[in-house]
């Protein structure tokens, strides 16, 4: 079990992703390069910077989701606890149920509310009562109370902030540590946005959360830890994108050690 020191706090924080001089690649073109750092367990960490910078891309390495796109390869290493995720033996459907993943835009399967909750539970032969692992579900993400009567309902009934808790609560029945939210708050409006942001600040408590977003003060009012990307544009006019700094979210905002952060938190660029 390996554990990071907190600068900030000096808090000793136990490590659930340790990633050491990682390479994105699609095809010949390095999209991230050297990336070396550490996430530490039952804290939200944000990655930040301005687009095409790889915090996407970088966001889906940490569950295999990359691994459909043909042409990507990676090299260097993602530790998860001690194991190599990208070790020749590792299942990337086994990691995907370990870390799950909530896109910008709510997904609601076609089905009804009640199903959509059930969903991964059933295809992992959840041998459980399904009723309170949906019930439970849906209290996590404080959804339980405006639904519980129309469960036969179709998910896409839901307003677009009901929506997308109603995909965080299908990714939390599904048991995972981990949970990645790539924007999860962009399409939705400012009171939905608020209530995303009090489940992030509740789902630390039973697991690891790690949210690629643009709205800085989001990022400055939910995370622990923000881990700034830049990106610099190659002889062939591509982006390559890499960590420029990483932090305590305080220390990042109040006084980074790069000109580049404190220049786009200020918004000059981005």
């Amino acid at each position: 079990m390996e554990y990071i020191q907190d600068s900030k706090s000096l808090q000793i924080l136990e490590t659930i992703f340790t990633l050491d001089s990682v390479n994105v690649y699609y095809g010949k073109h390095k999209a991230i390069r050297d990336v070396t750092f550490t996430i530490p367990k039952n804290k939200v960490t944000a990655l930040i910077g301005p687009s095409g910078c790889g915090k996407s891309t970088m966001l889906r390495c940490l569950n295999r989701l990359n691994d459909l796109i043909d042409s990507f390869h990676l090299k260097g290493k993602i530790i998860y606890y001690k194991q190599d995720l990208y070790a020749s033996n590792i299942d990337p459907i086994e990691v995907r149920k370990r870390i799950g993943i909530v896109f910008q835009k709510p997904n609601p399967f076609p089905k009804t509310i009640y199903d959509n909750v059930a969903y991964g539970a059933r295809i992992n032969n959840f041998k459980g009562d399904l009723d309170e692992l949906v019930e439970t579900s849906l209290k996590k993400v404080v959804l339980w109370d405006e639904v519980k009567d129309k469960l036969g309902e179709s998910g896409f009934s839901l307003s677009g902030g009901q929506q997308q808790r109603l995909c965080i609560a299908r990714t939390i029945a599904a048991k995972p540590e981990v949970i990645l939210m790539d924007e999860p708050c962009s399409a939705l409006d400012p009171i939905s946005v608020l209530k995303i942001e009090e489940l992030i600040n509740e789902l630390k408590q039973n697991y690891t959360v790690i949210l690629v977003t643009h709205n800085m003060q989001q990022a400055r009012r939910v995370a622990d830890y923000t881990a700034f990307f830049n990106a610099e544009t190659t002889k062939e006019g591509k982006k390559v994108g890499f960590l420029a700094e990483y932090n305590n979210t305080k220390v990042i905002f109040e006084c980074p050690t790069k000109l580049d952060t404190q220049n786009y938190i200020s918004g000059h660029f981005g």
